[in-house]
């Protein structure tokens, strides 16, 4: 039996149980042995078994139900989100984006404040004064973005976009640099669009102007 040889003891226990997870030892749903059986299995003691099941607790693999014991909720951890978006295509990043702001759109038409509207507004015409600087440009429009998803009133929708906004930026970047024009009158014309359409409270239509920047932005970055 393969025991824990090195440190950090938890985290080494934590990568055995999760091994034996995915080697189906344990299917999705069963209920894990006792601390008193596994740490002799695994060659810590209990304080170290108790640590490593809260590391694959966190990491979505296991649950601890009060009373109850210990069960398998997924049989495998989820790579690290920000690799995961990091190592991601930009085409594959663009259509995430589609699946976050359009619906983040929709939902901005039906729940912005007025305070929102406000703070909108001054992101586009910040977005509008600085179309000189790429760096600036593409940094301005992320803004104006980010302020329809916090409009959106969805914790989940923001933190899926802030996840996007480094691997998006630097290929905006190289793009605009790439295509030598950027932030024309008719691309700050349907951001305006996007705009008017949450001012006028209608979901429909800023998920429509949205759903279309974005498939137009994904057409210019194809191969």
């Amino acid at each position: 039996m393969t025991l824990v040889r090195r440190e950090p003891l938890a985290d080494q226990a934590a990568e055995l149980l999760l091994d034996r997870i995915r080697s189906g030892e344990w299917v999705l749903g069963a209920k894990l042995p006792g601390e008193t059986t596994l740490a002799p299995q695994l060659g810590v003691g209990r304080s170290t078994v108790r640590e490593a099941i809260r590391q694959l607790a966190g990491r979505g693999v296991l649950a601890t139900r009060q009373g109850a014991g210990v069960f398998v909720t997924a049989l495998d951890a989820s790579e690290d989100w920000t690799r995961t978006v990091g190592r991601a295509g930009i085409l594959t990043v663009i259509e995430a984006r589609i699946a976050v702001e359009v619906e983040a759109s929709a939902l901005a038409a039906e729940r912005r404040t007025s305070a929102e509207l406000r703070a909108m507004k001054g992101a586009l015409e910040a977005r509008e004064s600085h179309r000189g600087a790429v760096d600036e440009h593409v940094d301005t429009d992320s803004a104006f973005h980010r302020s329809i998803v916090v409009a959106s009133h969805n914790p989940i929708l923001l933190d899926l976009f802030d996840s996007f906004t480094p691997r998006n930026r630097q290929a905006m970047i190289d793009m605009l640099r790439t295509r030598g024009s950027h932030g024309d009158d008719a691309d700050q014309a349907t951001h305006q669009g996007i705009y008017d359409a949450i001012a006028d409270r209608d979901p429909a239509a800023a998920a429509a102007v949205t759903r279309d920047h974005l498939t137009s932005l994904a057409r210019r970055l194809a191969p």
